[in-house]
C-alpha cells in the first residue's frame, strides 16, 4: 500500500539524508512530499545542492500524510525557529503515525514535546539535549521505538531505510 510522506526540511540540510531515504521510498512506491517553511522554494543544502520544496508549511495539514521523515544536517536547528513546524510534527506522535529522523533530526522533534520516555539515538552533538528532554538515547546504528524510527550519521542510512520501509509496511 503506498504512503504519502512528508519530509520537513529548510536549508542546510544534509543532502545524502534527504535524498537517500527519498529514493528508497519512492522505489518503494511510496509518494514523498518535500516541505519548507516556504513553499516552491529552493533550499540551499549544506554541501551546495539546491532542493525545491514542494509545499510550505502554511499549505499543508498533517492528516494528509501517512509518516514524517526529518533530515539532518542544520536544518533540524533551524525549523526550530518556526512554531509551525514543531505543531505538524507533534500531530504524527499524537496520532501515531511512523516518524524518521536522522542525525540532528531528533533534535528539532525536543520542540513537539514527545520525546520524554522514548528509546532513540542521534549525531553525538545533540544527544544531551534529548535526554535533557527526556529520552533514553543509546548508540546504535538505528532504534526502533513504536512508531519512532531513528539513527545517527550518513553511515547509517541503509539499516534506517530498511527500518523506515517496514514500519511503511504495517
Amino acid at each position: 500500500m503506498s504512503q504519502h510522506i512528508a519530509v520537513l526540511v529548510t536549508d542546510m540540510v544534509e543532502e545524502i539524508e534527504l535524498t537517500d531515504p527519498v529514493k528508497a521510498y519512492k522505489e518503494a512506491g511510496h509518494t514523498v512530499d518535500i516541505i519548507s517553511n516556504e513553499g516552491n522554494k529552493t533550499i540551499n543544502g549544506k554541501n551546495g545542492d539546491e532542493i525545491k520544496a514542494d509545499r510550505g508549511i502554511d499549505e499543508v495539514n498533517a492528516s494528509d500524510y501517512d509518516a514524517l521523515l526529518v533530515p539532518g544536517g542544520f536544518s533540524p536547528d533551524l525549523l526550530r525557529i518556526n512554531q509551525k513546524n514543531s505543531e505538524f510534527a507533534k500531530t504524527f506522535f499524537q496520532d501515531n503515525k511512523p516518524i524518521f529522523a536522522i542525525c540532528h533530526g531528533p533534535q528539532f522533534l525536543i520542540n513537539t514535546d514527545q520525546l520524554k520516555g522514548r528509546e532513540l539515538t542521534s549525531f553525538v552533538s545533540v544527544r544531551k539535549d534529548l535526554e535533557n528532554a527526556g529520552a533514553t538515547v543509546k548508540d546504535e546504528e538505528v532504534i526502533v521505538d513504536g512508531n519512532l524510527v531513528t539513527s545517527r550519521t550518513p553511515d547509517d542510512l541503509p539499516a534506517f531505510n530498511r527500518e523506515s520501509l517496514k514500519l511503511l509496511e504495517k
